[in-house]
């Protein structure tokens, strides 16, 4: 990608953590760390990388998207609000009585959510069933989960994945948000999933490393997974939990908890910051 396109793919996931801070705050609960390690992947993937239609949100050849640690909606909801499937203000309403964006994903009452999600491991399944389906049905789209690292401690995670490689999943990718630190503490200490390239290799996907944190990496990984035949793909995106708001940062204590009116300012201060930076072309 060119300068600019990258300066419009930061920009845009600077807003898209604005929100998630914004609507975490007037939820008064919620995961924003494991929201913000991500913005960039779905910024990526919502504004690069999927074929689709905000006007449309259930056009049958649309690319398809599951967030299968779906504690982290806030992400997904402010992705998607910022894309134009829903008024950004909306977001200010996450987990209000009666409001549609609630703590998981619901596919019944938000537009752009194609999948349901709460229980860890649930949604990767249910990816791999879609990505069957376009190839049962002789269909061209794509499908793409993320999954977080400490998802990745459940069985099922590894049924997929033994499942997506016996069908020769080659229209699937998954991605695992590997920031390190889940509500208990790092991954390694809690128990120990890595490591995760040798893991997915083991059962028979192509694997791909990057920065989640970096466009041009981001994009060489989502290229190189379309020209993959006969297997599926799994970018490993290594991440900073609470990335983008300085005490969130590898503080495992932002896993699922929101900022009280203080610490909510100085997040804002943070990111107003990185939106100056940009603004510059810094």
């Amino acid at each position: 990608m060119d300068k600019s396109q990258k300066l419009n793919l930061k920009k845009t996931a600077n807003n898209v953590r604005l929100s998630i801070i914004e609507s975490v705050y007037n939820a008064a609960c919620g995961h924003p760390g494991g929201s913000l390690s991500i913005a960039d992947v779905l910024t990526y993937l919502y504004f690069a990388e999927m074929k689709i239609d905000p006007a449309n949100p259930k056009d049958e050849k649309r690319d398809r998207f599951v967030l299968s640690k779906g504690h982290t909606a806030p992400a997904l909801y402010s992705v998607l609000a910022e894309r134009g499937f829903f008024p950004k203000e909306e977001l200010k309403t996450l987990r209000k009585t009666h409001s549609r964006l609630q703590g998981h994903p619901d596919m019944k009452s938000v537009p752009g959510v194609d999948m349901s999600t709460g229980s860890l491991g649930l949604g990767f399944s249910t990816a791999c069933g879609m990505a069957l389906s376009a190839k049962v049905s002789g269909d061209s789209y794509r499908v793409y989960s993320v999954i977080g690292d400490g998802e990745s401690q459940e069985g099922q995670i590894w049924e997929a994945a033994m499942f997506a490689a016996h069908y020769k999943l080659d229209n699937l990718v998954a991605i695992l948000d590997l920031n390190g630190l889940q509500i208990d503490g790092p991954i390694t200490e809690v128990m120990n999933p890595t490591p995760h390239d040798e893991k997915f290799r083991a059962f028979g996907w192509h694997v791909i490393t990057v920065n989640a944190h970096d466009f041009d990496e981001i994009e060489t990984a989502f290229n190189e997974a379309k020209q993959i035949k006969g297997k599926p793909t799994v970018i490993i995106a290594k991440s900073v939990k609470g990335k983008g708001v300085s005490y969130m940062e590898n503080a495992c204590e932002w896993h699922g908890q929101a900022p009280k009116e203080d610490m909510y300012l100085v997040a804002v201060a943070d990111l107003k910051k990185i939106e100056e930076e940009l603004e510059r072309g810094e």
